[in-house]
């Protein structure tokens, strides 16, 4: 008896795991990026690549950032099932210096929003 309870337990999860997302869902091949060093006065961009690993579209209404030295790009129609997006973050560090961490908040109706993205860097003195 504890035999049999124990394979359909382990049939249960294995159908489990096997399952599609209902609804859309945002999966990133990164969620983190460092720039590394940069001077002061560079402006550097990044693209995170994504896809819709769900069955609906996933529409992207907005990308949140904290400071005015951020600028993100997103797709503004849905994204359909198994296709794939980028989202454009460029950093200007004009009035930045030392370590830098920045996060780009992506809220969509995906059933994992919000999905933070962050970048850091290090911002040195320009050069002369």
């Amino acid at each position: 008896m504890k035999l049999q309870s124990a394979i359909l337990i382990l049939i249960a999860v294995a159908a489990l795991s096997f399952r599609t997302v209902s609804g859309p869902s945002l999966h990133f091949e990164e969620t983190k990026y460092n720039f590394g060093f940069i001077r002061q006065g560079e402006i550097v961009t990044h693209e995170y690549s994504f896809t819709n690993n769900g069955d609906a579209p996933v529409v992207i209404s907005e990308c949140e950032v904290a400071c005015e030295c951020t600028k993100v790009e997103f797709p503004k129609e849905p994204i359909m099932p198994k296709a794939n997006g980028k989202i454009k973050v460029t950093f200007d560090s004009k009035s930045a210096m030392d370590r830098q961490e920045r996060t780009v908040i992506v809220k969509s109706n995906a059933v994992n929003s919000p999905v933070t993205l962050v970048f850091k860097c290090v911002v040195l003195k320009p050069k002369n």
